[in-house]
């Protein structure tokens, strides 16, 4: 072990869920909790706080995000009513945008020079301009819609368009990302509430959905829906699956799964 920390008790119903963010000489970690929500950022080699920004949240599960704006970086957590940027170098916040609902889960999508963000149960789905001050909430929304978003999946940004999937009721949308323009939009198996909890991939003009039951549905990637087939692994799969040097990797309710040619 190289280093350890502590962050304090947790005081989230659902625990915590959201990924670590590694930026520079920085690992970023932000968590929204009623004892005291925060956004850290430790050296990563030693494990010594850089700087601490305490947050008003209590409630969220999703993970940083970093972009880059010009000459410089910002660090986007999307969460409880709004979605914040913060200055990577000190912590501090530099603008806020109001639109989420109360419960968020999904992380936010990048491309496009913007930043796409899903809010709970069936809330909004909205694209943010960076790089403004303060409060942009009138100035900096590119586009949004008013309901249909994801619950638990975050959204994918893949080529010219914006993937989600609706968990409360399997239904895919597909937008074009600059404009948020409905591209397609259709059911994914039977409408089951909660029925999806791994985000979307994309690779080689396809993308993946991963249903709980294991099942993963591959969409042709483009302004026209095409559903390719239809993969089965057998097995109840919450995780999202990871894509390297070729291979597969799923983690099911019991395995670890790696898929190669």
């Amino acid at each position: 072990m190289v280093w350890h920390t502590n962050v304090g008790p947790l005081d989230n119903y659902h625990g915590t869920a959201g990924s670590p963010l590694l930026h520079g000489d920085l690992l970023i970690i932000y968590q929204d909790h009623r004892r005291g929500a925060f956004l850290d950022a430790f050296d990563k080699r030693t494990g010594a706080l850089v700087w601490k920004h305490e947050r008003n949240g209590s409630v969220g599960w999703g993970s940083p995000v970093a972009v880059r704006v010009g000459d410089h970086d910002e660090i986007i957590v999307s969460s409880q009513r709004r979605v914040t940027a913060y200055d990577p170098s000190v912590g501090a916040e530099l603008w806020h945008c109001n639109g989420n609902l109360r419960e968020v889960i999904p992380t936010p999508a990048v491309g496009h020079g913007l930043v796409c963000c899903a809010s709970g149960r069936a809330g909004p789905t909205f694209a943010i301009r960076p790089g403004g001050s303060g409060d942009v909430t009138d100035t900096h929304v590119a586009w949004s819609t008013s309901r249909g978003s994801p619950f638990v999946p975050s959204p994918l940004v893949y080529d010219n368009y914006l993937y989600t999937v609706n968990d409360m009721a399997s239904i895919v949308t597909c937008f074009e990302a600059s404009t948020g323009t409905v591209m397609w939009q259709e059911r994914l198996g039977r409408p089951t509430r909660e029925s999806f909890s791994a985000s979307p991939v994309a690779v080689d003009g396809k993308v993946f959905f991963t249903n709980d039951a294991g099942q993963t549905f591959v969409l042709k990637a483009g302004p026209d829906f095409e559903l390719l087939h239809i993969n089965d692994i057998g097995a109840r799969t919450l995780a999202s699956p990871a894509l390297v040097d070729g291979g597969w990797y799923v983690r099911t309710e019991n395995e670890l799964i790696a898929i190669r040619n």
